[in-house]
Parts: structure tokens; C-alpha cells; sequence
């Protein structure tokens, strides 16, 4: 999906936590030897935060000295925590961030519109599914993004240019079959 260099947090079987209470920084130091490596020895200026409690302190350890932690999301948890010398010591900064403004996100959904991104679903669940989608989440066993259908009794009805939608299906259903 254009990445240049992907860590599978799933495949290296990283454990950023040891039990439900007591965080693991040796995984941490671990994580940080591959980032370096895949890198050219370089700590990432900007780690962007999405999944939450599950890798915060994963996240303010690996970002560089003076570096940035966006946080966008809490999918794991929203209760983060995270060892403070490794932020205050490396005189290093969390920011709170939203998607975008209102421009913003009229600007992405255009990009969309032209074809340049792609929206894409790991799966869709019908709303009666819906305990189950959130389980799915809260679980971390969905690849990328999940939908309910709320309204739409099946997927797809809110297509309005099929011709446009045909040319990028592959992108679109890239993780559907995961």
C-alpha cells in the first residue's frame, strides 16, 4: 500500500506487555533493534500511535531523541502507559491528533473520489454481527478496517461510480481475503 519498510508485530511475535499489568521493555529495546536495522540505525522523528495502550510505551521509547508520538486512536485501550524517562529524558513530545478538520477531510474523501486512495475492509459485518465485529476489534483479529452495515442490506450500495470502482478493486478488496 506504499510503505517502504513494514515490521509485522504479529509475525515477530512482539509481547509489549508480560501479563495484563507489567509492561515488557525488552521487547521494547527488540522492537527498537529492528526499526534501527530495517532503518540504517535511525529512530523514527515521528511514531504514529493508533493502536493505544497495546504499544504506547512501545511507541515513546522507539521515537527519537526529540522526537514526536502522534496519537490518533486507542483500539486497544485508551488507559495508556508508558515509562516517562524514556519521554522527558529524551526531550520528546506526545501530540493529540484527529483525522483532520473539516477541509481536511474533504480533501481526502476528493483523493478517494479520484481513485488516488483506496478505502479499503478487512470484512463487513451485518448489523446483527455487531458484538461480534467489536469483539473482533477489541481482540485485534481483524487485519486493517472493519464496517457494520447499519442501513445497507448488503455492501456496495453506495456506489455511485461503478466504472471508477471496477479499475480499483483489487486495491479495494486487498485485505479482504487475509
Amino acid at each position: 500500500m506504499g510503505a517502504e519498510l513494514i515490521i509485522d508485530r504479529s509475525a515477530e511475535k512482539y509481547e509489549f506487555w508480560s501479563d495484563e499489568h507489567t509492561q515488557n521493555p525488552k521487547e521494547w529495546k527488540r522492537f527498537g533493534s529492528q526499526i534501527r536495522e530495517l532503518t540504517g540505525g535511525d529512530d523514527p522523528d515521528i511514531v504514529f500511535e493508533h493502536p493505544g495502550r497495546e504499544t504506547f510505551g512501545a511507541s515513546v521509547y522507539v521515537a527519537r531523541r526529540g522526537g514526536t508520538i502522534v496519537t490518533c486512536a486507542s483500539t486497544s485501550g485508551y488507559l495508556h502507559e508508558f515509562d516517562n524517562r524514556y519521554l522527558w529524558m529524551n526531550l520528546k513530545r506526545i501530540v493529540g491528533s484527529h483525522f483532520a478538520n473539516y477541509r481536511e477531510a474533504w480533501a481526502a474523501n476528493r483523493l478517494i473520489q479520484r481513485g488516488i486512495v483506496h478505502p479499503t475492509l478487512s470484512r463487513t459485518y451485518e448489523m446483527r454481527e455487531t458484538g461480534q465485529a467489536t469483539y473482533d476489534v477489541h481482540k485485534n483479529v481483524h487485519h486493517g478496517k472493519v464496517g457494520v452495515l447499519t442501513l445497507a442490506p448488503e455492501p456496495g450500495l453506495g456506489i455511485r461510480n461503478n466504472e471508477l470502482r471496477s479499475k480499483h478493486l483489487q486495491e479495494i478488496m486487498r485485505f479482504q481475503n487475509i
